[in-house]
Formats: C-alpha cells, sequence, structure tokens
C-alpha cells in the first residue's frame, strides 16, 4: 500500500475501507470549518458513505491516475492530500488539499504540497502543476505561494458551493521552476 513520508511527523498514506470511521470522525469534528470551502461536507453524514469514495480513491491509485492520500500527522488523521487526476499526453496534473482545523498552523500542508509537487515531477515526469483556490480563502492560497507558484489567473464563478459561486485563483508551477525553487 502506498506511503510517502513527508517529515519525522508527516505521512501520507492511502486509506481503505477501515479508514471509513476515522475519515468521518475527522470531517465531523471540523465540518463547520471545512463546508465553508467544501461542497461535499454536507452531504457525507454517516461513516458508511466513504465506502464508495474510498474504493474510487483506490481504483484512482491503481489506474495511475492520481492519488487521494490521508495525511497522517503524529499518527492521526488530519486530513487529505492528492492529484485530481493525471494528464500525461499533457504532463499536467492539479493538487487539491484539506485539512482538519485542529491542525492548522502547524505547517503541514506546506510541507505536504511541497512533496506532492516532487513527487509528480520526479515519479510522473510530468511538466505542470496546478493549485486552485477560492478567491476568499486565504490560508489555502497562502500554500502555493509559500512554495513559489506562480498565480496565473481567476477563473470567474468558478465553482459553485451551496448557494453561489465563488471564483478561483489558479496558480501553477513548471518543473522547471520548481527545480530553481529548490535551489534557493
Amino acid at each position: 500500500m502506498f506511503m510517502l513520508q513527508v517529515t519525522e511527523d508527516i505521512s501520507l498514506k492511502l486509506v481503505g475501507q477501515k479508514d471509513a470511521e476515522e475519515l468521518f470522525a475527522v470531517v465531523n469534528g471540523s465540518r463547520e470549518h471545512l463546508r465553508e470551502w467544501l461542497p461535499w461536507v454536507d452531504s457525507m453524514t454517516e461513516a458508511d458513505q466513504y465506502g464508495p469514495i474510498i474504493h474510487s480513491w483506490l481504483q484512482q491509485f491503481a489506474d495511475e491516475d492520481g492519488f487521494q492520500a490521508g495525511i497522517m500527522y503524529k499518527g492521526h488523521l488530519a486530513g487529505f492530500a492528492g492529484f485530481h487526476t493525471v494528464n500525461y499526453t499533457n504532463r499536467q496534473t492539479s493538487i487539491g488539499y484539506w485539512l482538519a482545523q485542529d491542525y492548522q498552523g502547524k505547517g503541514i500542508m506546506t510541507a505536504v504540497v511541497s512533496s506532492l509537487v516532487d513527487y509528480a515531477f520526479e515519479e510522473y515526469d510530468l511538466h505542470r502543476v496546478e493549485i486552485r483556490c477560492a478567491t476568499g480563502n486565504i490560508r489555502s492560497q497562502a500554500i502555493p505561494e509559500r512554495l513559489g507558484f506562480m498565480k496565473e489567473g481567476v477563473i470567474r464563478d468558478g465553482e459553485f458551493l451551496y448557494d453561489h459561486y465563488h471564483d478561483l485563483i489558479v496558480y501553477g508551477m513548471l518543473e522547471d521552476e520548481w527545480k530553481k525553487c529548490e535551489k534557493s
């Protein structure tokens, strides 16, 4: 089973059906915080609803089309991050992530996303990585900005969330830019 060690305290791991209860507990414990930016949170009201989703995540990994991995912090599930899909023709992917409220402000997500960018360029041999964040989600924007991603533009009304649209900022990183960032 896939596992990526990020730091001594942080790792990414594929989750299985046995992890559905813990995943539900993490989401449920941060429901108000997460629902502000994630449209699926309100629809996930029971642990068994994660079964089909976990199955699809495992299939995504088996198909080599990216992955969704649990963020483990000191042995506890703290959130999720991964590649939405991998476009091998254009050698690009996009990264998505969320973190439970209690784990924010510890540098976890910056370390995770940095490792995912490394993985995209080294393991998948991609050329471009993209991150999209809602214009109002300042904490999420801080991750690609901190890592040196280029702000490429705004997709107006790019995502519908509950009863309204919001704009999305598009951040991009090219492989050669990442190599330069790593050296500096």
